[in-house]
């Protein structure tokens, strides 16, 4: 049997993993996020889920885990927000809208590497003025993709969604344990 390798700081993908059972170790290496002009937002995702998983090292019997995520409405990519302003730019042009959830991912022990990217529609509810600074406010948009957490306070402006929930969260668990289980004997 392999161990996991988690090669991200983030709660969340942390908590997805221990919420389905599975030991791991977490392993963070930074690399630089921004995306390439011309980049496609699938391209760019996959690229970094490459990039975090080869700063890693995987020793013998390792499998490394890596992932991003981002927000796409029509063509634009929404990180993190940088400001309050900029989360409440986000959140409006996200009401009312669907929009893209991209995450990438990538798996590698010491023979191979497996990338790919998982795609989620989401669509919000329109959202008041007063709405979107009061989400603001408490602060739960400032270190999520797109300015909202679907696990949480934000969910209630969530219409529907199309797809895997948890790549909306941070990270496709579905995928991410087929390809543990399938290729690499997790």
């Amino acid at each position: 049997m392999k161990k996991l390798v988690l090669a991200s700081q983030s709660p969340r993908r942390k908590e997805i993993l221990q919420n389905a059972g599975l030991d791991f170790e977490v392993r963070v290496a930074g690399i630089e996020e921004s995306q390439r002009p011309g980049e496609p937002p699938a391209a760019y995702v996959r690229r970094l889920a490459m990039e975090k998983a080869e700063a890693v090292q995987a020793g013998p019997g390792e499998v490394v885990l890596a992932a991003d995520t981002v927000v796409v409405v029509d063509s634009t990519v929404l990180g993190k927000p940088g400001s309050q302003s900029e989360a409440k730019e986000m959140l409006r042009l996200l009401s009312g809208r669907e929009h893209r959830v991209l995450t990438g991912i990538c798996l590698r022990d010491s023979e191979r590497s497996i990338v790919d990217c998982v795609e989620t529609t989401v669509r919000f509810m329109p959202m008041s003025d007063d709405e979107i600074d009061w989400y603001v406010t408490t602060g739960e948009p400032m270190d999520k993709a797109g300015a909202y957490a679907i696990q949480g306070l934000g969910s209630r402006f969530i219409d529907r969604i199309e797809g895997c929930y948890w790549n909306v969260v941070g990270l496709p668990l579905s995928t991410v344990y087929r390809y543990l289980r399938t290729e690499f004997g997790v």
